[in-house]
């Protein structure tokens, strides 16, 4: 038995309401395939939400668990603290606010344990106050809201990210990539490679792979020249390029641009520009709280007029009561 195969790590996995459940599974099987493949118990886990009362997914999957907040907190100096607490969440999470959760995770960071976040976990992590000037990833979807929100993260479209003791990843299978890397830190990658046999994945996927398709895949469209100038839009929202600037860099005329996206896309380049732009503003118009005038121009917009003139005729409401439409299905 080689020098590692002493390593133990015990891990909370704190529930929040409407957790996401493919990231919560990803992240606990790959430990219980690597105790059964070293053939001792390495990791131990449990769960825990706030009051001790079980938390229902957001696939209304109903989870017990095991201890509460208080309980964790008087395993603080005990033989059970825990070498990592995982927050585990994902939808509706822009509206949580614990205290005494924040409260609590920096107390477990603060004596050295190593926190975690799935999916939009990194929200929590923010709120209490982890992530300045941290690497960390969140859930693509979640991305604009976040950024705008904790402006000192630094956070990426990555699968996962691990600065120092702080462990974040977008969710979905994302969270065995994660734990993969975990694993592989503590051991090897051969026991990386038997846990992937068991789960029936090929590989580790890097940190750095995309979150979601890519544009190829995505919109069903084959033209490189295409693709290439959505990409540029799509990294120039808030300050838009002129169909010149665009023309320029991909080295076509602006009519052959028109052209090529009547045919493939089935609208004009400007068209469709307004429509990512307005995707974005709708995100941020449910994910965070920032007034409709700085939406607009975070999403490239001269004026809030324009805007909600633009917003109307897309959605067929207006910024304002789509944000009104979010808090009511959060009250309800």
């Amino acid at each position: 038995m080689n020098a590692k195969a002493s390593v133990k790590r015990s891990i909370v996995f704190f529930l929040v309401p409407d957790f996401t459940m493919v990231a919560f599974a990803t992240a606990i099987e790959p430990l219980r395939i690597a105790n059964r493949m070293l053939g001792f118990e390495a990791y131990r886990w449990r769960l825990a939400s706030a009051d001790g009362r079980p938390v229902k997914a957001s696939n209304s999957v109903e989870c017990a668990v095991d201890t509460s907040l208080d309980d964790e907190r008087r395993k603080l100096a005990g033989p059970d603290r825990p070498s990592m607490v995982v927050v585990c969440s994902g939808m509706n999470i822009e509206s949580y606010a614990n205290k005494s959760v924040f409260a609590w995770l920096r107390e477990e960071y603060n004596r050295g344990v190593a926190v975690g976040g799935l999916c939009t976990g990194a929200h929590v992590l923010a709120s209490a106050g982890l992530l300045s000037n941290k690497r960390c990833a969140i859930h693509w979807e979640n991305l604009p809201g976040f950024s705008e929100k904790y402006p000192k993260a630094n956070v990426f479209a990555d699968l996962f990210e691990v600065d120092q003791n702080v462990f974040t990843c977008a969710g979905g299978t994302a969270s065995l990539d994660m734990m993969l890397k975990l694993i592989g830190d503590d051991f090897d990658e051969t026991t990386v490679n038997r846990i992937c046999e068991q789960m029936l994945t090929d590989r580790v996927r890097s940190p750095t792979d995309r979150q979601r398709l890519p544009l190829r895949a995505r919109l069903g469209v084959q033209n490189a020249k295409v693709l290439a100038i959505i990409e540029l839009m799509e990294a120039h929202l808030a300050e838009p390029l002129s169909l010149v600037e665009i023309a320029d860099a991909v080295g076509l005329s602006r009519r052959q641009i028109e052209r090529l996206f009547r045919q493939e896309m089935g609208r004009s380049p400007a068209r469709y520009y307004l429509e990512i732009r307005l995707d974005r503003a709708r995100h941020l118009l449910v994910q965070s709280s920032l007034p409709v005038v700085e939406v607009a121009v975070a999403c490239g917009f001269v004026s809030a007029s324009h805007f909600s003139k633009c917003y109307r005729e897309l959605y067929a409401r207006s910024p304002q009561q789509e944000r009104a439409d979010r808090k009511h299905m959060l009250a309800a």
